[in-house]
């Protein structure tokens, strides 16, 4: 492969025989490379592990301390990348990816906290649009009542004591910003999602017998939120479901889709509940079911891929 200058690799050799490029770039243009691909982002290592394992004839690059692996699963080329937990982490590992791959669609692949009370451990939801809930300003205190400086937007859903949520700027130039309150998923990504569904059968149980009560759903469609913090908190959860209508919470889709829209790149959110984000009694239940919820997030999203035209 030819690279421009400013375009540095070293190679060496991984375990297992896969060989791990280490590239540095200089170059905001400079190709990786030039297969036409689908991106599968995960947030942390269990979303991704099973992805990984999966691929076949792989190809790891890791580039500013991200690893990107290259291969095919389900018959369709792919490019996956761990984004690292949080809003920043997920938009730039995601831009990166789209200014040195050619990627023609985004799928995640991860958990999230549940917001939606009908809503339980290992059901699997797919979102139709998503907001970045915690864009806001918090406001002074006046009295027992709150103001707002005069640049902030009129509200357009009820605040959290001093936090009054706000859109986001989308850069438009030579337009003025957009301010948008929700990403929409790409609708063709949707309907195929919708297609799929009835094919899959979740998982109930861990590998070591851990169980939910009752068979995992998929749901499709709705609203999902996501911002900086790790929601546990009862109170705050249930302020969000009401507020956003949301089912899930989690802390990098909302961002990747911010990034898909501005690059005009079709995108979809496939996330598994791992935890109720403080609904459950007694403590949280990420520990104990995130693989089972990655796990479910990974069958459907298999599923979809293999359906890809």
């Amino acid at each position: 492969m030819r690279y421009r200058l400013g375009l540095i690799v070293g190679f060496t050799v991984a375990f297992g025989g896969t060989l791990l490029s280490t590239i540095s770039l200089s170059h905001a243009g400079d190709k990786i490379d030039t297969t036409s691909r689908t991106a599968v982002i995960s947030g942390f290592k269990p979303e991704w592990t099973e992805l990984r394992a999966a691929l076949k004839n792989r190809k790891s690059r890791i580039v500013n301390g991200v690893e990107y692996v290259t291969g095919e699963t389900e018959g369709q080329p792919v490019l996956l990348l761990l984004s690292g937990i949080s809003m920043v982490n997920a938009a730039m590992t995601t831009q990166f990816a789209f200014d040195h791959f050619r990627v023609s669609r985004i799928i995640f692949s991860g958990v999230a906290g549940g917001l939606n009370p009908d809503l339980e451990i290992a059901d699997v939801v797919v979102p139709e649009y998503w907001s970045e809930y915690l864009e806001a300003v918090f406001a002074r205190n006046v009295g027992s009542d709150y103001s707002l400086p005069k640049f902030a937007k009129p509200a357009q859903t009820e605040n959290f004591g001093m936090i009054f949520p706000q859109p986001v700027e989308i850069a438009q130039a030579p337009l003025d910003p957009e301010d948008r309150v929700w990403f929409p998923v790409d609708p063709k990504l949707m309907a195929l999602v919708k297609t799929v569904s009835s094919r899959v059968q979740l998982n109930r149980c861990t590998t070591d017998r851990k169980c939910v009560d009752r068979q995992p759903r998929i749901i499709i469609g709705g609203n999902g939120v996501s911002g900086q913090a790790f929601v546990d908190n009862s109170v705050f959860r249930d302020y969000v479901y009401k507020a956003f209508h949301a089912d899930a919470v989690d802390q990098e889709s909302a961002a990747i889709a911010h990034v898909a829209y501005a690059n005009k790149i079709p995108f979809v959110a496939v996330r598994s509940l791992s935890d109720l984000a403080g609904g459950e009694p007694g403590h949280s239940s990420f520990d104990d079911f995130k693989d089972l919820a990655a796990a479910n997030s990974v069958l459907l999203v298999r599923a979809l891929l293999k359906a890809l035209p």
